[in-house]
């Protein structure tokens, strides 16, 4: 069992940073794939990055990358991500996630439905 709970989140203008951050807490963190997911009102939720157990790969959606960078501390059982330039459109739910993947062939994963634990979720709200 792996519990994870995001702070960070708040309201910022448009081209502003802010830098959520996903304590876990439970076993092997650092045995799981941790990914960003955010869920927009009336949208589905969608994935934003995810970064494999040891950080040595990560991957973006199309419309974060260049902005938005994931990164982790197993050290401190912590994920982060960094978000730059926000824009109104990144206004959202934004949960972490762990996705168990050692029977898998694949390190990280987009795929909401490979996920197993996840967050409660932190508000994140830019101002035009």
């Amino acid at each position: 069992q792996v519990q994870l709970v995001e702070s960070g989140g708040g309201l910022v203008q448009a081209g502003g940073s802010l830098r959520l951050s996903c304590a876990a807490s439970g076993r092997a963190f650092d045995s799981y794939c941790m990914g960003w997911f955010r869920q927009a009102p009336g949208k589905e939720r969608e994935f934003v990055a995810a970064i494999s157990w040891n950080g040595g790969s990560t991957y973006y959606a199309n419309s974060v990358k260049g902005r938005f960078t994931i990164s982790r501390d197993n050290a401190k059982n912590t994920v982060y991500l960094q978000m730059n330039s926000l824009k109104p459109e990144d206004t959202a739910v934004y949960y972490c996630a762990a996705a168990d993947l050692k029977s898998s062939i694949v390190v990280l994963t987009p795929r909401h439905d490979e996920y197993d634990y996840w967050g409660q979720g932190t508000q994140v709200t830019v101002s035009s």
